[in-house]
């Protein structure tokens, strides 16, 4: 099972989404990043700097390799409120030697995520609003709208370069505001169209 990320993927409004988007910035995460909806989280060792990141995450339904864009939601066939937990110290000084993102994003625990939720179940994927509140206080909101690169172009680029097995899950990116540190005894609520859908608190 392997999970997918994309970085820097939210705008805070349609009309600044750029027009020549480039290329996704894409990153995979260990399966060992999971942690369950009322699972406490850990704080690393390995890092005085833990980031929140509320996204939307898409399970993959059926085996895709080279999907056009056209035909990629049919490959999708449930979501999930996640957490792209990400040690901001590691990751920088990462960049500073132009290195990889993996530590940063991959230590244990740093990718809560609640139950998958069958995407009949929503009119339009891309039309999904959510939030993240710390102890009653509302870090984070977000549309799936506001997205740089959409769920469908995200699966026609990175399944150009690896096949996307069932169960594989792609996080979206998160809103492009009001991400900032974690720490010990924050309440986690994250809510997708209003309803609690991941709950977390930092040990």
């Amino acid at each position: 099972m392997k999970i997918v990320g994309i970085g820097k993927n939210y705008v805070n409004d349609l009309a600044d989404k750029p027009t020549d988007k480039g290329t996704p910035i894409i990153f995979t995460k260990p399966e060992s990043t999971l942690l369950k909806t009322n699972e406490g989280l850990k704080l690393p060792s390995i890092s005085d700097e833990v980031w929140y990141e509320i996204e939307i995450a898409f399970r993959i339904g059926e085996k895709c390799k080279d999907v056009n864009a056209s035909e990629a939601f049919k490959y999708i066939d449930a979501l999930a409120l996640a957490n792209d937990l990400t040690a901001k110290d590691v990751l920088s000084a990462s960049r500073e030697k132009k290195g990889p993102w993996a530590l940063a994003k991959g230590f244990d625990g740093a990718t809560p995520m609640g139950e998958f939720i069958p995407v009949s179940n929503f009119e339009d994927v891309m039309n999904i609003n959510f939030s993240l509140e710390i102890n009653g206080e509302e870090k984070q909101n977000g549309n799936t709208s506001l997205m740089i690169f959409t769920l469908a172009e995200v699966i026609e680029y990175v399944s150009s370069f690896m096949t996307l097995e069932p169960g594989d899950v792609i996080l979206t990116g998160t809103p492009a505001h009001g991400v900032s540190t974690l720490k010990s005894g924050d309440h986690l609520i994250g809510k997708i169209e209003g309803k609690v859908e991941l709950e977390t608190r930092v040990l």
